[in-house]
């Protein structure tokens, strides 16, 4: 069979199956093309004419559909602004707002160190670290689980000179460490969205997305503690999914500017 082919066959199979996307795509097509493409070891770029063997992505394609586990996952492998990433079941799949400001220099002045908080697989690390090449970064988690997932990925981008690895909860293990950038992608799904993901994203670990009641109990805690771990002209970066409203309403004597609906920025 031909690539196309096999991929027009596994977008058809997907949208039958009316599964749930956002884990790295957004629609069947897309997710068709990144289960058969990447299922087969090939680029993406790939020359759709192309003879494929069906049968060696049929699992996975069957695992999606009936298992409803995100493809990432069964991929082992996720891409968050053109770099790709290992992820497995420790961690959640790498989707943050953050990673496109980081590539236009979110930051105006001198960044030499940069502070990953929760950083889950370490995409915002390594992303951080390509995009400010002389800064140190530090990734901080309070999951020993997801920093072994960080550390394969730091290895494999070769930066293991550059990212030191933390296990820390929140700013507890960080005292007296202050940073030119603090990004973070914190849990923030209020207790309301918990009780009604999709099936997909009840495969990723509770503890990185569930937030309270509104979704802000981590984001006020790093918006309480986060001015005394920022350097002089320092800058925090923080994601809080549709949780703008909230944060507006419960923060709103914090000057806050907003580059996206999802992200807002702290200047010390």
């Amino acid at each position: 069979m031909k690539l196309a082919a096999l991929i027009t066959q596994t977008e058809r199979r997907l949208r039958a199956a009316r599964l749930h996307y956002g884990h790295g795509t957004d629609n069947p097509r897309d997710e068709a093309a990144f289960l058969v493409l990447r299922g087969l070891g090939l680029p993406f770029d790939a020359p759709l004419e192309r003879e494929v063997d069906p049968g060696k992505v049929e699992r996975l394609v069957a695992e999606r559909i009936e298992k409803r586990i995100p493809a990432a996952y069964l991929l082992k492998e996720a891409w968050l602004d053109g770099v790709a990433f290992y992820v497995d079941r420790r961690v959640i799949i790498p989707r943050s707002h953050i990673a496109g400001l980081l590539g236009k220099k979110l930051h105006p002045g001198t960044v030499r160190r940069v502070l990953d908080l929760c950083t889950g697989s370490g995409c915002l690390a390594i992303l951080a670290a390509r995009a400010f090449p002389r800064a140190q970064v530090h990734a901080s988690d309070v999951s020993a689980a997801a920093l072994a997932v960080a550390r394969i990925n730091v290895k494999r981008h070769r930066l293991e000179q550059r990212v030191r690895l933390v296990r820390s909860d929140l700013f507890d293990g960080l005292r007296g460490m202050r940073y030119d950038l603090i990004v973070s992608n914190p849990p923030c799904v209020t207790a309301q969205s918990m009780r009604r993901l999709p099936p997909e994203y009840r495969y990723e670990p509770g503890l990185a997305l569930a937030a309270g009641r509104d979704g802000l109990d981590l984001v006020g805690r790093i918006l309480e503690q986060a001015p005394a771990h920022l350097a002089p002209q320092g800058m925090l970066v923080c994601e809080v999914g549709d949780g703008r409203r909230a944060v507006e309403r419960r923060f709103k004597r914090v000057p806050l500017a907003w580059p996206q609906d999802e992200v807002f920025v702290l200047h010390r």
